[in-house]
């Protein structure tokens, strides 16, 4: 199951809402949003998570999604 981080305007910023953790993370722009929401979804790969990251224009339509695998944990031997 991937874990889903959205990317929306809330009021006069934007928010990063995931369920991978129960509060939202605020910005005052889209660009620092989106960066946020791209370093949570590498920290989920690398724990083995996957996750799809979701940004939304000012108008609440889907700008566009992308998906972040999970990366695969070496064993070390």
């Amino acid at each position: 199951m991937s874990r889903i981080i959205s990317v929306k305007l809330v009021g006069d910023g934007w928010s990063v809402q995931s369920d991978a953790f129960d509060s939202e993370m605020m910005f005052l722009s889209g660009a620092k949003a989106e960066a946020a929401a791209r370093r949570l979804a590498g920290t989920l790969a690398k724990s083995g998570e996957s996750s799809e990251i979701r940004i939304f224009l000012r108008d609440g339509a889907l700008a566009g999604q992308f998906a972040v695998p999970a990366r695969r944990l070496a064993m070390a031997g």
